[in-house]
């Protein structure tokens, strides 16, 4: 059985129309999924189903053997299923950053000794060590956003999902996140991430992109981006670096398609 089994997952918010249709996907432990497409896609609204944020209106998922069917999983699906936001700002609740890693772990009960012992993981995990005793306020945008994902990891979740997490981010500040997210995924940790950077996904095991509610197509990133008609279907882009291979074609230079701008830059020198 797999760590995450979504299936046939739909969800309304009230209205007519659907947020979610028929959504169906697995994740297996140690996997590193991203989820792509436009704004109102249905990727936020699935973040929060992941977790039992949200619950669905039909379909069920299944985390680690815990069914959404069953109230009383709920709880435990929020433990192995930690979810980042867009905002570290609305995050944090502490003065002090080792606070506010705490903050997790004891509500739900975990002993004193042991919820020291997690802050040290999960601030070692991210990079932030040196923060312990640090004002969250006066930390970069990237540092807030390391500090967030620490204290989800001091809870030990099995999946952590990060709902477009990078979008309040400049480029270094996201290039920080990113180096930590393949960190986690190397030392087992599920990681499914939601973004519209194209650029984010290239390390991804599968793509997973969506359109009015959606899963339109399933690939490795390479397929995803070499299937331009289902990109434009779902409103989106190719990384950088493809658009201009792409474009140094149509003006005929003799180079092939490329996903990263260090194979661009090899590509050219060739």
């Amino acid at each position: 059985m797999a760590l995450l089994e979504v299936k046939n997952v739909s969800f309304s918010y009230g209205n007519d129309k659907n947020a979610l249709s028929d959504v169906s996907f697995n994740a297996e432990s140690g996997e590193f999924i991203a989820i792509i497409g436009h704004n109102g896609s249905g990727k936020s609204t699935l973040a929060r189903i992941l977790n039992a944020l949200l619950t669905p209106t039909c379909g069920s998922v299944t985390v680690d053997g815990y069914s959404s069917d069953d109230k009383k999983s709920l709880f435990e699906i929020r433990k192995r299923v930690g979810v980042v936001f867009q905002n570290p700002d609305n995050q944090l609740i502490a003065s002090i950053v080792e606070d506010d890693v705490a903050f997790g772990p004891e509500n739900v009960g975990i002993p004193r000794k042991e919820i020291g012992e997690r802050i040290d993981f999960a601030l070692q995990a991210v990079g932030m060590t040196e923060h312990r005793y640090s004002t969250p306020s006066r930390l970069s945008g990237g540092q807030k956003q390391r500090i967030a994902i620490a204290g989800v990891l001091a809870l030990k979740p099995k999946i952590l999902v990060l709902d477009e997490s990078t979008a309040m981010l400049d480029p270094a500040g996201r290039k920080e996140i990113a180096d930590v997210l393949t960190k986690l995924n190397r030392e087992g940790v599920t990681i499914i991430t939601i973004t519209h950077y194209m650029d984010e996904v290239l390390n991804a095991d599968k793509v997973l992109v969506m359109n009015n509610g959606k899963i339109i197509k399933v690939g490795a990133p390479k397929e995803i981006f070499s299937d331009r008609d289902a990109l434009k279907t779902a409103g989106l882009s190719v990384p950088f670096p493809t658009e201009i291979s792409d474009r140094l074609r149509e003006n005929g230079v003799p180079i092939g398609e490329v996903f990263t701008a260090e194979d661009l830059g090899v590509a050219l020198c060739e």
